[in-house]
């Protein structure tokens, strides 16, 4: 009989804590999860696999297919839309651009939507692998691959960076009511107390006389810094952006 190799491992998990003390807030508790080890960087290149099953990750928001290559190997992958038990997929350069196929940018038309993009050709896949959510191959120039985000910006890939074709499943998944605190707990998720129902010593919108806004001072975090306009740090990868994305208020 042919030994299988485990594709679910256990996995310690952080809690919030660190030497029994709270170090991050709103987290704690929750179900117990087996880590799946995905394969993000598509690389055993040339072989066909099918797809043996379709299953649940608690370690993120979309779907996980479990593939069977030709030589017996198995894996996991991110499952796009349309992709079904039985179905054959391919990572190699000169694979077709179908749903669940993984080749490089320069590859790819123009117009099609991809996942699991890599940053750096051989890293791995880093960008677009939240459920629902696609990137859109909009223009070639020299050696970079122009994608269009799910936010609306506008990002210069290498063009030797590998994508997966098609749209990750559960885009719906936004529309899912939790119901009840208790769900909330088994996610992992402990209560949250709002700032202006604090004491003065414990956040910044604390105290005042009654029901009391947060005063004159701009919204804070709870050790006092902006959390509320354009607080994003710049990035050594901000040069690589062609156009930024839109704002709500713009």
């Amino acid at each position: 009989m042919v030994k299988i190799k485990r594709l679910k491992l256990g996995r310690k998990r952080a809690v919030g804590r660190s030497l029994g003390k709270v170090t991050t807030r709103h987290k704690g508790g929750g179900e117990k999860r087996l880590w799946r080890p995905i394969d993000f960087e598509r690389g055993k290149r040339g072989i066909t696999a099918k797809v043996e099953a379709i299953e649940y990750d608690p370690n993120r928001s979309a779907k996980i297919a479990r593939i069977l290559f030709t030589d017996g190997e198995r894996r996991y992958i991110l499952l796009p839309e349309k992709l079904e038990v039985g179905a054959k997929v391919l990572s190699a350069v000169d694979a077709p651009a179908k749903v669940g196929n993984a080749l490089p940018l320069e590859k790819i038309p123009v117009g099609t939507e991809v996942h699991n993009v890599e940053l750096v050709p051989g890293k791995g896949g880093q960008l677009v692998r939240t459920a629902g959510s696609a990137a859109i191959v909009s223009a070639f120039e020299g050696k970079w691959t122009h994608l269009t985000m799910p936010s609306g910006e506008v990002r210069r890939i290498p063009a030797q960076s590998w994508a997966t074709v098609g749209r990750l499943e559960g885009g719906e998944r936004k529309l899912r009511r939790i119901g009840k605190a208790g769900t909330k707990r088994h996610m992992g998720v402990r209560p949250t107390v709002r700032g202006v129902a604090q004491n003065p010593s414990s956040h910044p919108h604390g105290g005042g006389e009654g029901r009391s806004g947060i005063g004159m001072s701009t919204p804070k975090t709870p050790w006092g810094k902006p959390a509320v306009g354009k607080t994003r740090k710049r990035f050594h990868t901000d040069k690589y952006i062609v156009q930024k994305r839109k704002r709500k208020n713009e």
